[in-house]
């Protein structure tokens, strides 16, 4: 297969494998992949993963990376939280959560970083889509839950002020029945504890905001 035929065939793939190739080409040989990245045609991000070396990477390319590099799994925690700009500073890298063990990529574009979930809290996630590419994210209210979930060492409240929320941004978009649903499915006491001491902050910065 030459390689103008190959990259047609795979055109609607942002990243692919040998195991993609071989669905096209059963009898497509990996030394081709060996020659085409030393003519800058492919790149590889990790192993037996690649991209087209045209391919123009933005935040959306790299959220579709993450889901296709470590499946199943969603951008969530920082990633997603930068994502609805409730945390002001960006994030390098892709933070994503998966029911696989926790696991991180180096790649030429950044760090893919995955934490483990149980299969049982793999949810509360949607399926974007922006100029033709397709990624799941977390809802905001979820993307909230698996961070306090993971860092269960945000107990106290100036543990929970060091995040410097966007509170705006916060108040704008942030559903807590929605919230309180997705928490219910936890049914994890000290994650419920952590959660209302969250909220009660979020209310008492909304009232400073609203006497200032």
């Amino acid at each position: 297969m030459k390689f103008i035929q190959f990259k047609d065939a795979l055109k609607e793939f942002t990243i692919f494998s040998l195991n993609d190739i071989k669905l096209i080409d059963p009898h497509f040989h990996r030394r081709r992949l060996i020659e085409w990245q030393e003519k800058d045609y492919i790149k590889k991000i990790a192993k037996g993963r690649y991209i087209f070396s045209d391919l123009t990477v933005d935040e959306n390319v790299m959220f579709e990376i993450a889901n296709r590099l470590y499946n199943p799994s969603y951008v969530s925690l920082e990633s997603a939280l930068s994502y609805y700009q409730i945390i002001p500073e960006a994030v390098y890298g892709i933070t994503s959560v998966s029911t696989r063990r926790t696991y991180s990529f180096m790649t030429p574009f950044g760090k893919f970083h995955y934490r483990t979930i149980k299969p049982f809290f793999f949810f509360g996630y949607q399926i974007v889509t922006f100029n033709s590419k397709v990624f799941k994210m977390a809802d905001m209210e979820k993307a909230v839950l698996d961070f306090f979930y993971l860092h269960p060492e945000l107990k106290s409240e100036s543990d929970i002020n060091s995040l410097r929320f966007n509170e705006e941004a916060f108040r704008q978009k942030f559903n807590q029945k929605k919230l309180q649903n997705y928490l219910k499915k936890f049914a994890k006491n000290a994650l419920s504890e952590r959660i209302t001491v969250f909220l009660e902050l979020r209310m008492k910065h909304g009232q400073d905001e609203s006497n200032a």
